[in-house]
């Protein structure tokens, strides 16, 4: 495995969005499945080139080998009374989970937000998914609520959890 961490550029919009679908088809815990988010190639390099001129936004990867195995995204807001925030995602493909990938993307995450202002991170995960709850806690999120049969797959609800964090800035 040779790992290595870099922004998304508007040339790794196909491979992100086959990658979008492969880890839609691996877990349930996600709001896409394995059709992907449904976006043309064309319209997710517009997507990737309008995140890299928010100065509050921005996409992560971890690549094996050049194969992206691992997606990270941070969304802010330029308005000023928003700018303070930011909501977080994150993917891992399934095959990967347990190496460290996740940690290392969220701590990219939160650094760059620190850096560009962030004084409050949130975001949402499926209740019933333990593991990355767990590892969001680890780095400082706390649940402040949920929202009841917010998806429904196969006709079953599931309830996300909603998680923050208020990271003090960066030394």
């Amino acid at each position: 495995m040779q790992l290595f961490f870099r922004e998304a550029i508007t040339t790794d919009a196909e491979a992100l969005l086959e990658y979008l679908k492969k880890v839609g088809s691996e877990s349930e815990y996600l709001s896409f499945g394995k059709e992907g988010i449904g976006l043309t190639i064309s319209e997710e390099e517009t997507f990737l080139s309008r995140i890299s001129k928010n100065d509050h936004s921005r996409m992560f990867l971890a690549l094996d080998n050049n194969t992206i195995v691992g997606n990270a995204f941070v969304k802010g807001n330029d308005n000023p009374r928003f700018a303070h925030n930011r909501s977080l995602s994150l993917t891992v493909v399934k095959a990967y989970w347990g190496n460290g990938i996740g940690s290392s993307l969220l701590h990219q995450m939160i650094a760059y937000s620190l850096d560009t202002g962030a004084e409050i991170l949130s975001l949402q995960v499926r209740s019933d998914n333990y593991r990355a709850i767990s590892l969001y806690k680890k780095f400082g999120f706390s649940q402040y609520g949920f929202i009841r049969q917010f998806y429904k797959i196969n006709d079953v609800y599931y309830d996300i959890c909603l998680l923050y964090t208020s990271p003090s800035p960066r030394d």
